[in-house]
């Protein structure tokens, strides 16, 4: 069987096919927040980070590093949705490999989020620690 890839009419450069690229952006971020769960709780936690961040007064060196962490983990939650839905239109029926790609994409995205974690950890405990001990 013979697909041409889809293109969206996307042939040339124009400022119109450049807009509705950021609009197929936009409405893929749309489903993940209403699809995703974890992406959800990812939303959650970016938004209490940065509030928390600016609660602290944490300095731009250091909201380079809590950016870099956000932008990590909800990377990876993008692509683990992106890889699920092409493993489940290649093979809708269970195969033990289809559940491994997705184990290794959940673990991914995991592993970002755990990193994320570390980043946040060492961000903000030094902070609430000189702020407890005044």
């Amino acid at each position: 069987m013979n697909v041409a890839p889809q293109s969206h009419g996307r042939h040339r450069f124009g400022f119109g096919t450049f807009f509705r690229s950021f609009r197929y952006a936009s409405e893929g971020i749309a489903w993940m927040v209403r699809h995703q769960q974890n992406m959800r709780f990812h939303i959650t936690a970016t938004l209490a980070v940065v509030a928390l961040a600016i609660g602290l007064g944490v300095p731009l060196s250091q909201w380079s590093a809590l950016v870099f962490a956000i932008t990590l983990v909800l990377v990876a939650e993008a692509l683990n949705s992106a890889v699920e839905a092409v493993m489940d239109i290649i093979h809708p029926d269970h195969h033990p490999l289809v559940k491994v790609v997705k184990d290794v994409m959940a673990g991914a995205a995991l592993l970002a989020a755990i990193g994320a974690a570390s980043i946040g950890g060492l961000v903000f405990v030094p902070r609430i620690v000189h702020l407890a001990g005044r």
